[in-house]
């Protein structure tokens, strides 16, 4: 089993990917985004390796305007060869799984033979992206039914008709997943015997929106699996849960480590792959990973103590000092009581005093080199947090600047930033 994330990689330097509006879409600006973003990809994968996670979806927007050829003329497969098989030479020595998720836009089963024409190019260009990374058929794309547009028959019958116009290399790479509002866990499957293509079972979606809602997550990831042969790897499945007081099917900000260790109890035999879709992305992963990790040592976890101790001080010194003397014993390896004080300080608002408080230690990594006039600034902007939480984002600014100016990486691969 593997567990993963998408797209994003939060609180690590040089991973963040750039784009670009349509009448800047120059050429030689265009190169210079794909170079940069591809760059970026080769530093999450190192991440992802560095961290045991070997399965990552790729975002779709890494090379800008791909499948609009009136915008991106580029003959980017062609002109990247060099990086795309340095990343598919990394990728698979650290044998990570990787997918990519065409976005809400491309629908085959649209009405609309404009909107059909633009989802095959958006479908060729990520089938292309993978091609050229040398990634085999178990490197998916996964893609949702679409609409119903008034008439759901007719809607299932030109998305399988699309799908078998299909050029060969995309029906390879492709799979189909429930959604929460217009295509029930039972409808993909019945698609899924239609057109041949695996099913990607999500277990929000399928909360949401089914039409046997006592049925289990098992046993649909059961039933799933026979849609999934050899040659397209492990199974995937995508686990989520809800955020919150938010709108109904809205990820939660982090995966909640004791949902998910009943989820995984549950399906840890089922020989499954699965993408965890959640707003804090990789540090969620590596929760995850490590909680499931028979074998964890406590240099893991005081390795992510690291990232996350200014965080926890900035909202709570008792539950600081709580994960303190929790990680004393050098033997053992309290992994789920961890993660559960670390997310007790995360859900708490910071208060001018813990956040000062936190923000003088980061300060102690810069003030004796720090010059006068810095000293004054970072007094004043103190002052103005005491009287009031908001000008807290300023002063976390300042102080990101100044460990970037003397260099202090310690704090800057931290998460105090993030938060």
């Amino acid at each position: 089993m593997s567990i993963g994330y998408p797209c994003i990689t939060i609180g690590v330097e040089n991973t963040q990917q750039k784009t670009c509006r349509k009448r800047n879409a120059t050429e030689e600006h265009l190169r210079t985004l794909i170079d940069h973003n591809l760059t970026a990809l080769k530093n999450i994968i190192e991440f992802n390796a560095e961290h045991n996670i070997k399965l990552f979806r790729i975002s779709s927007d890494i090379i800008p305007f791909a499948s609009d050829k009136e915008v991106n003329t580029l003959n980017w497969s062609k002109e990247f060869s060099n990086q795309f098989e340095e990343l598919g030479r990394l990728i698979k020595k650290h044998g990570i799984r990787v997918s990519m998720h065409p976005g809400q836009y491309t629908v085959i089963n649209s009405p609309d033979e404009g909107v059909v024409s633009r989802a095959i190019a958006d479908l060729n260009y990520h089938t292309l992206f993978l091609d050229s990374l040398g990634v085999d058929e178990a490197s998916k794309l996964i893609l949702h039914v679409g609409g119903v547009y008034g008439d759901k028959k007719a809607a299932v019958n030109r998305f399988v008709q699309t799908y078998h116009g299909l050029n060969e290399r995309v029906k390879n790479r492709l799979v189909i997943e429930n959604d929460d509002r217009s295509y029930s866990i039972e409808e993909v499957l019945s698609i899924s015997e239609r057109t041949g293509a695996p099913v990607v079972y999500d277990n929000l979606h399928s909360a949401i929106y089914t039409s046997d809602p006592d049925k289990s997550d098992t046993y649909w990831i059961n039933k799933v699996k026979s849609t999934w042969e050899e040659k397209d790897g492990r199974q995937k499945t995508h686990y989520s849960q809800q955020q919150f007081n938010n709108r109904t099917g809205s990820h939660s900000k982090t995966i909640r480590i004791d949902e998910f260790m009943e989820y995984y109890n549950e399906v840890k035999n089922l020989n499954i792959d699965i993408m965890l879709e959640v707003k804090d992305k990789n540090l969620s992963a590596v929760k995850c990973i490590l909680s499931t990790n028979e074998n964890g040592t406590i240099k893991e976890l005081e390795e992510e103590w690291s990232r996350y101790k200014y965080v926890v001080l900035e909202r709570s010194q008792k539950i600081y000092q709580s994960i303190r003397l929790l990680l004393k014993d050098k033997n053992a390896y309290p992994v789920i009581q961890f993660y559960r004080l670390i997310e007790a300080a995360i859900d708490q608002i910071p208060s001018n005093n813990s956040a000062l408080n936190a923000a003088s230690h980061v300060w102690g990594y810069v003030k004796k080199e720090a010059k006068e006039k810095e000293k004054t600034k970072f007094k004043r902007l103190s002052e103005a947090v005491a009287k009031e939480e908001s000008e807290l984002k300023r002063l976390k600014n300042f102080l990101k600047q100044m460990m970037e100016k003397y260099d202090q990486h310690y704090v800057l691969e931290s998460l105090y930033f993030e938060f």
